[in-house]
C-alpha cells in the first residue's frame, strides 16, 4: 500500500502535521470505522469516519467518532439546511475519487461543506481516513477542522 494518497499531499501542501498509520483492513467488518479502531488498538471516539450525505439535494461530508451514528436533522441544522439524508455509495465514490472503506474527507475530487462532530475536539488527537483502505492519518483534530474550512457541531445522534 502506498503511504501516499490525495488525502496526504493535501495535508503536506497545507502545511499540517500528521502521521500515517496502516491496518490491515477487514472488509467483511460490521463497521469499517470500528475495525480501524480495534485494529489501531485506540478507543472509537479518537477513530473517526467519514460519511457522505446530500444536504438539500447537495453533498456535504460529515466526520464523526466511529461509534457514533449521524443525525441528519443534526447535520441539516449544522449547515443551515431543512433535509439531509445519507449519499448512496456509488455516488460517493464517484464523487470523492476515493472506494468506499477508504473514504478521506482530504483531497477529495471537489470541496464540499463538512461538518466535524464538536466531541472530537475534546481528543488531543485524531484518527481519519487517509485516502485508502487501511490507511489512517493522525491529527489533530483542529487541525483537521482549519484544513477542511470545518464546521463542528454536535451532529451524532
Amino acid at each position: 500500500m502506498a503511504k501516499t494518497s490525495r488525502a496526504t499531499q493535501t495535508l503536506v501542501k497545507l502545511g499540517i502535521a500528521f502521521t500515517v498509520h496502516e491496518y490491515d483492513y477487514d472488509s467483511d467488518a460490521t463497521s469499517i470505522g470500528l475495525q480501524a479502531a480495534e485494529a489501531l488498538s485506540e478507543p472509537p471516539s479518537r477513530v473517526l469516519k467519514t460519511l457522505m450525505a446530500t444536504l438539500d439535494g447537495k453533498p456535504v461530508c460529515a466526520v464523526l467518532p466511529s461509534d457514533s451514528e449521524v443525525s441528519m436533522k443534526k447535520l441539516a441544522a449544522a449547515l443551515g439546511g431543512k433535509s439531509a439524508a445519507m449519499m448512496k455509495p456509488a455516488d460517493a465514490e464517484r464523487l470523492t475519487g476515493y472506494h468506499v472503506g477508504g473514504i478521506s474527507p482530504f483531497g477529495q475530487r471537489k470541496a464540499v461543506p463538512t461538518v466535524i462532530e464538536q466531541a472530537a475536539l475534546g481528543e488531543p488527537l485524531v484518527y481519519v481516513n487517509g485516502g485508502q483502505r487501511g490507511l489512517q492519518i493522525r491529527l489533530d483534530p483542529k487541525d483537521a477542522v482549519q484544513a477542511l474550512k470545518a464546521v463542528t457541531a454536535p451532529i451524532a445522534a
